[in-house]
């Protein structure tokens, strides 16, 4: 079977404080997207992973073979699977790739060989919650207001925006963007949902914020210029989404979004640019 595994952007990230155990409290709207990375997923005789299309492990240290092997071993199935991974986005990016991949094998897994796990309510959330605070967010479909560390899902629907993505060839550990931020306290207070949906649905510049961008823009100014240049372009509303590097900003229009993303692609060649939707309603 073939599977997508869509990315996301924050529509705002907002870390409200650090908890004891050294997780962050967050306030955020998490949002798929229509581009994404695609897993092949076929039963075989035994686990097997294979990564084109960037420089990842393809054993134990990759999400989607720890996920594989989580599944296969909570649902009792002797059998395995040759996972082929087809990795269209940007690494250590912001944008969910790799929790998405996670949540897409387990989705296939539980197709190829249903299971107790797969049939039980909260049976795969929790698998999921277990590989990260990200994942159980990309078993569901459309977008939600993320609390706690992530795990706290809401549904929350609003029109189909059109947008941009431009990640300036920069890696960001999300380890080490929430280290930045607790140096510099740079906490925040909750997100304002009703402004930020009112000028979503008015079309006009959003007042949302992500937290972590200044701490991450200190150590990576090239993400200062991904925003800027996004504007330039006639884009509004730029944001770095998650822990960065890629950032974002509002279209009008898909043709809008389009021209956009061919003016930052041809004047920043080594960007990753791509034009995209929301997947929520």
């Amino acid at each position: 079977m073939i599977l997508f595994a869509p990315a996301k952007v924050n529509f705002g990230l907002s870390v409200l404080s650090v908890r004891p155990d050294g997780y962050h409290e967050l306030h955020s709207v998490m949002v798929p997207l229509s581009v994404g990375d695609e897993l092949e997923i076929a039963p075989a005789g035994h686990l097997s992973l294979v990564v084109q299309g960037a420089q990842l492990p393809e054993g134990n240290g990759n999400l989607v073979y720890r996920a594989a092997r989580a599944y296969l071993d909570a649902a009792g199935v002797w059998e395995g699977a040759r996972i082929v991974l087809k990795k269209l986005l940007p690494v250590a990016s912001g944008l969910g790739g790799g929790s998405s991949d996670a949540a897409s094998t387990l989705l296939g897994l539980a197709r190829l060989y249903p299971s107790e796990v797969s049939r039980t309510p909260g049976g795969l959330a929790r698998l999921a919650l277990s590989l990260g605070a990200d994942v159980p967010f990309f078993l569901r479909e459309g977008a939600a207001i993320a609390q706690g560390v992530g795990e706290r899902l809401s549904p929350i629907r609003f029109q189909p925006v059109h947008l941009v993505l431009a990640n300036p060839g920069v890696a960001v550990s999300a380890a080490d963007a929430y280290r930045w931020l607790d140096e510099t306290h740079g906490f925040t207070p909750a997100l304002d949902l009703p402004a930020v949906l009112a000028a979503l649905h008015e079309e006009r510049e959003v007042p949302w914020l992500n937290a972590l961008q200044p701490a991450v823009i200190a150590r990576h100014p090239e993400i200062a210029r991904a925003l800027a240049a996004l504007s330039e372009v006639g884009l509004h509303s730029p944001l770095m989404s998650g822990s960065g590097a890629t950032c974002f900003a509002l279209a009008s229009s898909p043709e809008q979004a389009a021209d956009a993303a061919r003016r930052l692609s041809e004047a920043n060649p080594a960007w990753w640019v791509r034009p995209a939707r929301t997947l929520s309603e």
